[in-house]
């Protein structure tokens, strides 16, 4: 009882504290709230749309469950999960935050994952897309384009390495199901459960189609939110000195670490925001770019609250206990980093003395890739996402009306 009260004291007296600070910062959070909103718009929407829209076809068409079939050979062992999980983790990569949690979601209410098992999914399934890393962080924050490979390579291998400590989470968990998985799969096998989930969902595709699209839109608009919301937060911390206040306690784990005091304030803006974050560890002075790497590294995994609120939000939807997931991100911020250690002199060291001391094509093609689409993506994104709205109204007022009559 006391535990409430108290709980329910500092959520209030919380609340209030931010309402008397948009009050009195009125065009710092109006600032803040505009550049969340254009990297919503023009970057996250129009990216992410496709892969959820998809996905949602994908999973009424009977595919994932094709796929899942076929995958429980390798997911099950390795990562004590069904095969429809080598899906996710697929597309989660692809598509970037919170992709993985949507589709983790998705699933667990089709019952094609026990809790344990979605929970265990859920963690590993979260990550940053190619296209951010290498794009938004190695060339647009470091000027550097050969940096995305270390950061893409510690970023994916520290995945991976949560997703096997984790197959160890609830152990004693759905022991009769696994038992039951260790037979073979066959391609018929597979076919056969692929048309009974089809034939299961029994919706036309004109009405599927409008389903994906409105529980697409709706998920990226609960996003949207999050994402103003959050970089109001930044802002106002840093108005308010907080945000100063609490890099000096890390300054103190900084030391211990052996990396320079200067990488506190990224530190702290990352925690919430990956991009602030990101971006103010590429402007740290009188370091060396390995350090920075290490830094950029633990904020890429550990992806900011920002986006674990929004994933907290999509889990909230089912039965899916949110605690794994976070500190699943503490241990891939710590594994990133590390990997970037490691990594740095065998990869990216060598990768950079041998283009310089050969004639060899460097391979920076998907670097720059990467940077087209992203320049793309901010000119046409805004369009495709006010006709994208558009078409989420019209669907949502015709169902309306067909619901009243």
């Amino acid at each position: 009882m006391v535990k409430s009260k108290l709980k329910t004291i500092i959520l209030a007296t919380s609340v209030t504290i931010l309402a008397i600070s948009l009050i009195s910062f009125p065009q710092e959070s109006v600032g803040a709230s505009i550049r969340g909103l254009d990297m919503w718009w023009k970057i996250v929407f129009p990216s992410l749309l496709p892969f959820f829209i998809v996905s949602e076809m994908l999973i009424g068409f009977g595919v994932v469950k094709f796929v899942g079939v076929l995958l429980e050979p390798l997911m099950r062992p390795l990562f004590r999960v069904p095969g429809v999980g080598g899906f996710v983790w697929a597309m989660g990569m692809a598509s970037g935050y919170p992709a993985g949690a949507k589709l983790t979601a998705r699933l667990r209410q089709e019952e094609q994952l026990s809790k344990i098992e979605a929970e265990r999914l859920v963690t590993f399934t979260n990550c940053s897309n190619p296209l951010f890393i290498f794009g938004a962080v190695s060339v647009g924050f470091f000027n550097n384009p050969k940096l995305g490979v270390i950061l893409a390579l510690a970023h994916y291998l520290g995945n991976l390495t949560v997703g096997i400590f984790m197959r160890f989470y609830g152990r004693d968990d759905s022991k009769s199901k696994e038992s039951k998985s260790k037979k073979l799969f066959s391609l018929r096998t597979a076919l056969r459960e692929l048309h009974q989930t089809r034939i299961k969902d029994n919706r036309p595709i004109g009405k599927l189609l409008g389903d994906s699209v409105m529980s697409s839109i709706q998920t990226l608009l609960m996003i949207g939110g999050f994402i103003i919301l959050f970089s109001v937060i930044n802002q106002l911390l840093s108005n308010l000195h907080i945000i100063e206040f609490l890099a000096s306690i890390v300054e103190v784990f900084l030391r211990f670490i052996q990396l320079p005091d200067a990488f506190s304030i990224p530190l702290i803006s990352g925690l919430f925001e990956i991009t602030l974050g990101n971006k103010l560890t590429s402007q740290v002075q009188d370091t060396t770019l390995m350090y920075q790497a290490i830094i950029a590294s633990m904020i890429l995994a550990f992806s900011g609250f920002s986006v674990q609120a929004q994933v907290a939000s999509i889990l909230a939807q089912t039965d899916i206990n949110f605690k794994p997931f976070f500190i699943a991100r503490i241990f891939h911020s710590m594994f990133a980093g590390l990997y970037t250690l490691l990594l740095w002199k065998p990869v990216y060291e060598k990768f950079n003395t041998t283009n310089e001391t050969t004639n060899a094509i460097p391979v920076a093609f998907f670097e720059e890739q990467s940077v087209g689409i992203l320049e793309m993506m901010k000119d046409t994104g805004p369009l495709l996402t006010i006709l994208s709205l558009m078409v989420y109204i019209l669907i949502y007022a015709k169902k309306t009306n067909k619901n009243e009559h």
